[in-house]
C-alpha cells in the first residue's frame, strides 16, 4: 500500500471512532443543566437569606433589660401605692447564680456554647436530619434562644424558615457585640418560667423560695428542664413529667462530665420537692384606685413616648395614705359586722333554703349548670345534681351572699380624691364599686330635686301637703310613691321633707319642677357619665349611677354650687425627679347658684341634726355637717354621703347581685353605710386631717312671700296653692272628729285683714281641741309680712303676735302665724315650729318624725 493510501485509511478510521458532534452537544447541555440544578437552589436560598437579613432586628443595647425600672405610683405624702412592671424579675450577675444551673443549661441546651459564634452547624444539621426522619429536635443555640426571647415580635414564634433566618442573623449580631459570659447572664435573667417569673432569680424564689445562688443540683436541673416546654413540664401542675425531664437533664450533665455516674443514680431516685409561692406584686393599700390609674397611665405614656414598665416614671397621686388607711379600716370593720348579720339572715328560716326559686336561678347561671346541660342532663336533672353537691352549693352561697361596699372621699374645693376603696377585699372582688358599679342611689338623689326647686326660687320653709299622690304613667298605669309611715295629710316644709326623706312630697315637687330640669341639675352637679331617665321616679333615685358621681355631686353642694371634677393625679415625674407634666385641679364650673346651694346645704344639715342621719351625732361627731342617707327598694342598696367644709365622703353597701338583699333594718343606709362614713370621720378628726371647727357659709336670708310674689310660687305651682291661700281642713258633717286626721281640701280662705280691730292676742289652741260641734271648720293662715315690719340682724322678720278669733258656729276660726326668724331655735314640740307664711300652723302642721327614725323608703 502506498503511503498516500495508508494515510487515507488511517484518517478514515479516526473519523469513525469520534462521537458525532450532536452527541457532544447533548452532553454539554446535560452537564450545564446539572450544574444549574445544583447551583440555582443555593443561589436562590442565598438571595432569600439576603432578602431576610434587613428584616432581622437590629441589635441595640440588650443589657438595657437589666436597667429597666418599673413605674411607681405614690400617695400625695410619698407612700408607695403600686409598682407597674410587666413581669416579676430580679437581675443577678452570672457569678451570683449557682454553678449547677450553668452546668445543667450548657449540658442540655448548648454543649458547644463557648466554641461556636452563635450558630452550631453540627447541631443544626443533626436537628434537620432528625426532623426529616420524624424525630423532632431543636437546633437553636443559647444565643439563638436569647434572640428569640429579646425580640419576639420582630422574629416571631411560628416554626417557619423566615423565623429561623431572622433568629440566626440576630444571634450572629449578638455574638459580634457581646462576650459569652454576658450572653449567658442576659439569657438566665430574661428566660420565662411561668407565673410571671422571668429570670433564674425569680424562678428560684417562686418554686423553691431561695436565691439563685443557693440552688442545688436537683433544683437546677428541674428549672433548666422546664425550658423545653414550661407548661408541659410545669412542676406544680405536672410533677411526674417535670421529674422525668429533671432526670433527663441530670443524665446530660453526667454525659458531658458535669456529674459523676454514681451520683447520677442516687439523684434520680430523689422525689421532686417544691416550695412554691407565686411571686405576685402586692395589691397595695388602694388596689382599685391603682388599677384604674394603670389604664390612664398606659395611655398617657403611649401619647408621650414613655414605657410604663421600663422607664421608671413616678406618678404622684392625690390619695392621702392616712385617709386611705382609715377608709379601708372603716369599710372592713362595718362590712364584717354586716356580713355576720347577713349570714344569720340567710341561715334563718326565711333564708337560703326558703328562697328556692332564687337559688335555682343562681344555679342556672353557673358554669357548672351549663356543663351539666351540655353533658345531656335535662333541666330538672341538672338542678338536682348540683343541689346535691354540697361543695358547689356552699361556694355558690358564699359568692352570692358576700356583702360588698365602696367608699370615696374627696376635697370639695379642689376635687382631690383622698381615699378610694373599691371593695371589701381586692383579692376576692376586683370589681370597683366606686367607679364601675352602677346602682340605684335611692334618697341620696333627692337633693337634686330640692336643689332644682331652690334654684327656681323656692324656700326651705315653703310647704307641701304630705298626702298620697297618684302619678299617671303609661296608659292604664299609675305610680303611687309611698313612705315607711302613712301620710299625715298635713303640710310639711321642704326642709323637713328632705330631712326626713319624704317620698310623697319629693314626688309632688318632681311634678312641679319636671324631670328634665332635675336631670339637668344632677348632670351639672356631677352625675355626668350615667344615663338619667327623665321620668317622675327619677327624683326618688331610680336611675343607675356610680358612687364616684354621687360623691362628686355632693362636693358641688359643699363647694357653694361649683362643680370641680374629681382629680386623681398631681404630677408625673421621670426617674430622676424631673416633672414631665403637672396636673392642676380643674377649674370650677357653676352648677347651682350659690344662694340655692347654700339653702340646699342648710336643708341637708337637718338630715344630720334631726332627720335620718342623726346617728352621726350619736357617734360623737360635732361641727358643721350635712348629708343624706339612701335606701333602695327592698333594702337592695344602702347609701350615705356626709359633707364637711374640708372633706366629702360617701359609702355604698350591698351585694353584687341586686336580687340579694339585707333584711330590715340593717339594709337601710342609716344602718349600713352611715357607720362606715361615721367611723372614717371620727378617725380623721382624731388625726387632725380635718378641722372640726370649720364652718360652711351661712345660708342667705329667705325673702317674704310678698317680695317673692310672681317668681317661684307664681310660675311653678298652680294658683290654688300660692301663699295667699291656705289649705282648709274639714270633717264630713256629723263624723266623729276626736283624734281624727281631717280630709284635706285646697281652696281660698279669708285674708288676715278680715279680722276686726281689737281681736284678742294669745296662743291658739291646737285644732284637735276645737269642739267638734261648735265649729264646722278650722282654718290656719299665715299672711305675708308687711314691708314696714322691722327685721332682725339675720335679715329675717320678727315674730308678730299670734291672733286667735272665736267665731260663731257657722263661721271660721282663723289663726295668723307670721314667719319665724332664723336666729330663733324653737323647740320641736312647739306647735308653731317651722310654720311658713301662707301655710297652716299649730296642730294643722305635719308632725315631725321622731329623731333617729329610719329614713322613709328610698
Amino acid at each position: 500500500m502506498t503511503p498516500g493510501l495508508h494515510r487515507a485509511a488511517a484518517s478514515s478510521a479516526s473519523r469513525s471512532r469520534r462521537p458525532p458532534r450532536s452527541l457532544l452537544r447533548y452532553w454539554w447541555v446535560l452537564l450545564l443543566v446539572v450544574v444549574l440544578m445544583l447551583a440555582v437552589p443555593p443561589l436562590l436560598a442565598a438571595l432569600y437569606v439576603m432578602k431576610q437579613v434587613p428584616l432581622a432586628p437590629t441589635v441595640g443595647d440588650i443589657t438595657s433589660v437589666k436597667n429597666e425600672q418599673p413605674s411607681v405610683m405614690l400617695t400625695s405624702d410619698g407612700k408607695e401605692l403600686a409598682l407597674f412592671r410587666k413581669a416579676y424579675r430580679e437581675w443577678v450577675k452570672l457569678g451570683d447564680i449557682s454553678p449547677h444551673v450553668v452546668a445543667a443549661l450548657l449540658a442540655t441546651e448548648d454543649q458547644r456554647f463557648y466554641e461556636h459564634k452563635g450558630l452550631d452547624l453540627k447541631r443544626t444539621i443533626a436537628a434537620a436530619v432528625n426532623t426529616m426522619q420524624g424525630r423532632l429536635q431543636g437546633g437553636s443555640t443559647i444565643t439563638q434562644q436569647l434572640a428569640r426571647n429579646l425580640y419576639p415580635e420582630e422574629i416571631g414564634r411560628a416554626p417557619t424558615i423566615d423565623r429561623k433566618i431572622k433568629e440566626a442573623v440576630t444571634a450572629l449580631r449578638i455574638e459580634q457585640k457581646y462576650s459569652k459570659d454576658e450572653i449567658l447572664e442576659i439569657y438566665l435573667n430574661t428566660v420565662p418560667f411561668l407565673y410571671n417569673a422571668y429570670g433564674i432569680e425569680a424562678a428560684a424564689r417562686t418554686y423553691f423560695d431561695k436565691k439563685a445562688r443557693e440552688l442545688n443540683v436537683l433544683e437546677s436541673a428541674t428549672l433548666v428542664g422546664m425550658l423545653k416546654g414550661t407548661s408541659y413540664y410545669n412542676p406544680v401542675l405536672n410533677p411526674s413529667r417535670a421529674q422525668q425531664r429533671r432526670n433527663t437533664v441530670l443524665a446530660q450533665m453526667a454525659r458531658f462530665g458535669k456529674l459523676e455516674a454514681a451520683e447520677l443514680e442516687t439523684l434520680r431516685q430523689e422525689p421532686l420537692r417544691l416550695d412554691f409561692e407565686r411571686q405576685e406584686e402586692p395589691p397595695g393599700p388602694a388596689p382599685h384606685f391603682s388599677a384604674h390609674l394603670r389604664r390612664w397611665l398606659i395611655d398617657w405614656a403611649d401619647r408621650n413616648g414613655y414605657n410604663v414598665y421600663a422607664d421608671g416614671l413616678v406618678v404622684r397621686t392625690t390619695l392621702d395614705s392616712r385617709a386611705q388607711e382609715l377608709a379601708t379600716q372603716a369599710v372592713a370593720r362595718q362590712s364584717e359586722r354586716l356580713q355576720k348579720l347577713a349570714d344569720n339572715a340567710w341561715n334563718g328560716r326565711n333564708g337560703w333554703n326558703a328562697q328556692r326559686d332564687l337559688v335555682n336561678a343562681f344555679i342556672r347561671e353557673s358554669p357548672q349548670y351549663k356543663d351539666a346541660r351540655n353533658s345531656g342532663l335535662d333541666e330538672a336533672a341538672a338542678l338536682a345534681k348540683l343541689r346535691a353537691d354540697a361543695t358547689f352549693m356552699q361556694a355558690l352561697r358564699q359568692e352570692k351572699t358576700r356583702l360588698q361596699a365602696g367608699f370615696l372621699a374627696l376635697e370639695p374645693a379642689t376635687g382631690l380624691v383622698r381615699a378610694w376603696v373599691g371593695s371589701r377585699d381586692f383579692a376576692q372582688d376586683q370589681f370597683d364599686h366606686v367607679q364601675q358599679a352602677r346602682r340605684q342611689p335611692g334618697s341620696t338623689f333627692k337633693p337634686f330635686v330640692y336643689g332644682a326647686a331652690f334654684e327656681l326660687g323656692a324656700r326651705s320653709s315653703d310647704t307641701l301637703v304630705d298626702q298620697p299622690i297618684d302619678i299617671p304613667m303609661r296608659p292604664g298605669e299609675v305610680w303611687r310613691p309611698t313612705d315607711m309611715t302613712q301620710p299625715s295629710l298635713l303640710p310639711m316644709t321642704l326642709r323637713d321633707a328632705l330631712s326626713f326623706s319624704k317620698n310623697t312630697i319629693t314626688a309632688q315637687l318632681m311634678l312641679h319642677i319636671g324631670a328634665e330640669k332635675v336631670a339637668n341639675v344632677a348632670r351639672a352637679m356631677g352625675v355626668r357619665d350615667s344615663k338619667l331617665d327623665e321620668v317622675p321616679s327619677l327624683g326618688l333615685g331610680t336611675s343607675l349611677v356610680t358612687l364616684k358621681e354621687m360623691v362628686s355631686a355632693y362636693g358641688t353642694i359643699a363647694n357653694g354650687g361649683n362643680f370641680v371634677a374629681p382629680s386623681l393625679v398631681l404630677r408625673v415625674e421621670d426617674r430622676n425627679g424631673r416633672v414631665l407634666e403637672d396636673f392642676r385641679p380643674a377649674p370650677g364650673e357653676a352648677a347651682l347658684p350659690p344662694s340655692a346651694s347654700l339653702v340646699l346645704l342648710d336643708a341637708l344639715r337637718g338630715v344630720i341634726d334631726q332627720g335620718t342621719g342623726t346617728a352621726i351625732r350619736r357617734l360623737g361627731l360635732q361641727g358643721d355637717l350635712a348629708g343624706k342617707t339612701g335606701t333602695t327598694q327592698d333594702n337592695t342598696d344602702g347609701w350615705f354621703i356626709l359633707m364637711h367644709p374640708q372633706l366629702v365622703a360617701g359609702a355604698w353597701v350591698g351585694f353584687n347581685d341586686s336580687r340579694v338583699r339585707m333584711q330590715e333594718p340593717w339594709g337601710q343606709g342609716s344602718r349600713s353605710a352611715l357607720p362606715m362614713v361615721g367611723d372614717f370621720f371620727q378617725q380623721t378628726v382624731k388625726l387632725k386631717l380635718i378641722d372640726p371647727k370649720a364652718r360652711f357659709p351661712k345660708p342667705p336670708p329667705e325673702i317674704s312671700p310678698m317680695e317673692q310674689a310672681g317668681t317661684w310660687w307664681g310660675s311653678v305651682f298652680p294658683p290654688q296653692t300660692r301663699p295667699l291661700e291656705a289649705p282648709v281642713y274639714a270633717w264630713p258633717d256629723g263624723a266623729d272628729r276626736t283624734g281624727r286626721i281631717p280630709e284635706v281640701i285646697i281652696g281660698p280662705t279669708p285674708s288676715a285683714e278680715a279680722l276686726p280691730p281689737g281681736t284678742p292676742l294669745g296662743n291658739p289652741p291646737p285644732i284637735a281641741t276645737v269642739p267638734p260641734r261648735t265649729y264646722e271648720r278650722a282654718v290656719v293662715v299665715a299672711p305675708p309680712r308687711p314691708p314696714s315690719e322691722p327685721a332682725l340682724s339675720s335679715g329675717r322678720p320678727q315674730d308678730a303676735p299670734y291672733v286667735f278669733s272665736p267665731r260663731p258656729p257657722t263661721e271660721q276660726a282663723i289663726v295668723v302665724a307670721p314667719p319665724r326668724p332664723a336666729t330663733v331655735a324653737p323647740s320641736p314640740s312647739s306647735p308653731w315650729f317651722g310654720v311658713p307664711p301662707g301655710q297652716p300652723s299649730g296642730a294643722g302642721r305635719a308632725p315631725r318624725p321622731a329623731v333617729g327614725n329610719p329614713e322613709h323608703g328610698p
